[in-house]
């Protein structure tokens, strides 16, 4: 059975995420969504996904947490904005931070936290020089968000011990 569904737990994850995409539990659906997750486990087992191991999971709980409760305060910063815009100008712009993440894991976290932060957008990584390129919608200061992604840096170190 595990050379048809290579990862298991994503094949049926998968299904599932098909069966209430289509609201159905028809046979063809149920076929469908099986083909599917047998075919994207097989893509999946090709792209040969580095390996990480949490090694502090009490630490990757609270580093959750300051996530949770940074993006609640960007949204509303951005929902301040957004309803001032016609009296204040945004200070948007661009910021570079040098990065010293090594684990490939570790890395895509910290995009998906700064991507799904509201007001920021990670725009790109440069591996040979090490650093980060990403866009503020309200940039007061540089250092305070250059601060803020080297805590998640290091907290991401910690988690993934890089």
């Amino acid at each position: 059975m595990r050379t048809w569904f290579p990862y298991p737990l994503l094949s049926t994850a998968l299904l599932v995420m098909w069966l209430l995409l289509n609201q159905s539990l028809a046979p063809g659906s149920i076929l469908i969504g099986l083909v599917l997750g047998m075919v994207l486990g097989w893509v999946t087992l090709k792209l040969h996904p580095a390996r990480s191991h949490l090694h502090r999971v009490g630490r990757a709980a609270g580093f959750a947490l300051e996530v949770l409760a940074d993006i609640v305060r960007s949204n509303i910063a951005v929902a301040s904005i957004i309803l001032r815009a016609g009296r204040v100008p945004a200070n948007a712009g661009f910021l570079t931070v040098d990065l010293d993440l090594e684990d490939e894991n570790a890395l895509a976290l910290l995009a998906c936290i700064m991507t799904a932060t509201p007001g920021t957008a990670w725009l790109e990584y440069d591996r040979r020089q090490k650093t980060l390129l990403f866009h503020v919608l309200d940039l007061q200061s540089d250092e305070v968000w250059r601060g803020t992604v080297k805590r998640y840096e290091a907290a991401l170190k910690e988690i993934f011990h890089d």
